[in-house]
């Protein structure tokens, strides 16, 4: 241990030094993937939509939907009790499929990252707004994009305080939330007769498959433990159990929120704009739309603050990769966080739904769009890592089959759930965005290749040993 030689192998401090490293416990870790998830505002609003084309057995394209991300989970844990990152899944991705998917890994997180912030934001600003009318105030579009630009500022003023700070403010505003929308479904799950909206067609396996893919919707950002890798006190534990433990509790969460609402509406459920709210009415329980609304809300609001810290930390990755100005990589010497990546983000993602609200673009329908070009990227890198793990596994000689048969079944899955949310977004504003982010990222790659060849193909910094660690140990 005290051989200089050996000292000397060892790099003189870590590539994401300058992170408060090694300070998170489990429960900290694990509500960063439970609140970027939003399993509340997800209970009220995403079975509907599944209901569209699976009628009334929305219920099990959730359960597949589970099973799935579970799949995708155990992929991602065959790197995170191996290595710990702050880049997230690209960081992961590069050490089994190499640079270029690397890079298309990074691009598409980062798509789903910040597009996710944005969709927080707009969703705050909605129920925010509907609590405000349902108390007596209809306040104009503008008064919309003020909000979130409050929040936005709000959120940056957390995150950059510290990922504890942040962690802990976030715990208590998603488990209210959770515990709000837990409290609504036990209440409606017992309440008097549904209303009955124009009957649907129920579906079939084909309509059950389709439900997937909107299912999945609810699921989006539950690996975001995976940036906190770092900074987790016992990171090769923590991360894994994290993102299992998220898939696991979003399943069961929007099972129990489907199985509610079908067993009140059934086929009938796609055919309801505002399910929860109308059984609340129908109910005699009016007074439960204030406590819909204050739940989704702030459920959006810790959606916001998690999804934040996951950027950022990406970008600080891209920094301290060199693929992105180095200027991103550089952290705050008191709070240790990367304060010029959020300086950097935060405008940005706050901006875009500040002025669609302000515009008096519908909330509903900026939100559907901005979850679904989110969707996009996260789909991509989902399939990315999962492609990544038997062959990560086998470069470092600890390939099993059963990893192979994980990947096996859950590549060819998300593959067919990309092919579905494709074909789905043909013929709207979504393919042009998506077009365009494309075409940027295509550009960056190829501005990389020519300038930055060695930064590329050294891509996906991750912890590592330092000769600080050893001497630190050695005292």
């Amino acid at each position: 241990m005290r051989d200089a030689g050996g000292l000397l192998r060892l790099r003189r401090r870590s590539p994401v030094h300058g992170l408060d490293r090694r300070n998170l416990g489990p429960l900290e870790v694990l509500v960063q993937s439970v609140s970027s998830a939003a399993p509340a505002a997800a209970m009220a609003t995403v079975p509907a939509i599944v209901a569209a084309t699976a009628g009334s057995a929305t219920v099990w394209s959730f359960v597949l939907a589970t099973v799935l991300a579970l799949l995708v989970a155990v992929c991602i844990g065959q790197f995170t009790r191996r290595m710990a990152a702050a880049g997230s899944l690209y960081s992961l991705t590069a050490k089994g499929l190499g640079p270029g998917a690397a890079f298309a890994s990074c691009a598409a997180l980062l798509v789903g990252y910040a597009v996710l912030v944005m969709a927080a934001l707009t969703g705050a600003a909605i129920y925010l707004d509907a609590l405000l009318e349902r108390l007596g105030w209809r306040a104009p579009p503008v008064v919309g994009g003020a909000v979130v630009v409050v929040i936005a500022v709000l959120s940056g003023a957390l995150v950059l305080r510290g990922v504890r700070l942040s962690a802990r403010t976030v715990l208590a505003v998603e488990a209210l939330s959770i515990a709000l929308m837990i409290g609504i479904f036990a209440v409606l799950l017992g309440g008097g007769p549904a209303p009955s909206p124009a009957p649907t067609a129920g579906a079939g396996l084909g309509g059950v498959a389709a439900g997937v893919l909107p299912a999945l919707g609810a699921f989006i950002g539950f690996e975001a433990a995976t940036t906190l890798g770092v900074e987790a006190r016992r990171p090769f534990v923590a991360v894994p159990r994290a993102v299992f433990g998220t898939a696991a509790v979003v399943g069961l969460l929007s099972i129990f929120a489907a199985h509610t609402q079908v067993s009140r509406f059934g086929e009938a459920l796609g055919g309801s704009p505002e399910p929860v709210l109308a059984l609340a009415t129908a109910g005699g329980a009016p007074w439960l739309a204030i406590v819909l609304d204050l739940g989704i809300a702030t459920s959006f609001l810790a959606c916001t603050v998690a999804t934040t810290n996951a950027l950022i930390r990406v970008l600080f990755s891209m920094g301290r990769d060199g693929i992105a100005p180095r200027l991103l990589g550089r952290t705050h010497p008191r709070y240790r966080t990367p304060h010029v990546a959020i300086a950097a983000a935060l405008p940005v993602v706050g901006a875009v739904p500040a002025v669609l609200l302000a515009a008096g673009v519908p909330g509903p329908a900026a939100l559907t769009g901005l979850l679904a070009v989110a969707t996009a990227g996260y789909l991509v890198g989902y399939l990315l890592v999962c492609l990544a793990a038997p062959l990560f596994l086998r470069r470092i000689g600890e390939l099993t089959a059963a990893p192979v048969v994980v990947t096996a079944l859950t590549v060819p899955a998300l593959a067919l759930v990309c092919g579905a949310f494709v074909v789905s977004a043909l013929g709207g504003a979504v393919p042009v965005a998506l077009t365009a982010l494309l075409a940027a990222a295509l550009a960056w790659y190829g501005w990389l290749r020519l300038r930055r060849p060695d930064q590329l193909a050294g891509i996906g910094v991750y912890d590592e040993t330092s000769a600080a660690d050893v001497h630190g140990l050695l005292r």
